[in-house]
């Protein structure tokens, strides 16, 4: 029983052992702590390497990512030159094609009765140059301010390309008869939209100041589109945003043809 009772006790080991454990346990906790130091320094070393890395590629590749936006920018450039040429050079072959048409109807009455509902159509389709009165509203993105500079309204404010859409709706709902955008023709199928930053108007970009030039009663659209949602709207965001807008009366408009049309034709769907 003594002998059991003693190996029971935390003393049953000789003196000599528990010291040797002792001295082991110590020199293990040394050999841990150095181990880690060691860890966390190369740790460190391969961080510092992998970020110095990185910022000579991003300094590298700096010259060649500019490099390559300028040779975009030109070759964008280049072909918008190309399109507005073959756009003069459409719109001359169309009015020598008109000449001659015209020309041809006019020699019997049936012609030039075809040729009258032609001129209506050709008009109402926005494929004909107009010219009359009408009003001319002018909307411009907001001035960028300074930190420095105190005002009320909202720096850097961009019109959007809904808020075109929203103007030239109100102004065909104002009655005009004819719309342009900084010179474009508007037809049935015209669309206003977005791509990044820009503003397309028929698929081709426009920069503000963005000119709305509507041919028309100039009192009966005035007085509609003051009071139309898009009036209330640009007045809000010139208040608030100091989104440039104005309107002003012209007695002697222009605006020029559509520069692309589409035919599209009806077709009968039958019934199963």
């Amino acid at each position: 029983m003594s002998l059991l009772a003693d190996l029971m006790t935390s003393d049953a080991l000789d003196p000599g052992y528990t010291t040797a454990a002792r001295r082991g346990e110590g020199g293990n906790g040394r050999t841990s702590s150095r181990s880690g130091a060691v860890l966390v320094l190369v740790t460190v070393v391969a961080i510092g390497l992998l970020l110095a890395t990185a910022v000579a590629k991003v300094r590298r590749e700096e010259p060649v990512a500019e490099r390559h936006r300028q040779e975009l920018v030109a070759e964008i450039e280049s072909q918008t030159r190309q399109t507005d040429r073959l756009q003069r050079e459409l719109v001359r072959q169309r009015r020598e094609t008109a000449r001659h048409r015209a020309a041809l109807l006019a020699q019997s009455a049936a012609g030039q009765r075809t040729q009258h509902e032609l001129s209506r159509l050709a008009f109402v389709a926005g494929e004909t140059p107009v010219e009359g009165p009408g009003i001319q509203v002018t909307v411009d993105d907001a001035p960028e301010r300074s930190e420095q500079e105190s005002d009320d309204v909202i720096s850097g404010a961009r019109v959007l390309d809904r808020d075109l859409q929203e103007l030239v709706n109100s102004l065909w709902a104002a009655g005009a008869d004819a719309i342009a955008i900084n010179g474009q023709r508007l037809t049935s199928v015209t669309a206003i939209r977005a791509a990044g930053d820009a503003i397309l108007v028929d698929y081709r970009p426009v920069n503000p100041p963005y000119v709305v030039t509507a041919i028309g009663d100039p009192d009966t659209m005035e007085t509609r589109f003051a009071d139309s949602r898009a009036g209330r709207l640009f007045r809000t965001l010139e208040s608030t945003f100091g989104i440039g807008f104005g309107v002003r009366r012209d007695e002697g408009l222009k605006l020029p043809g559509a520069s692309a049309l589409t035919l599209h034709y009806a077709r009968e769907v039958r019934q199963r």
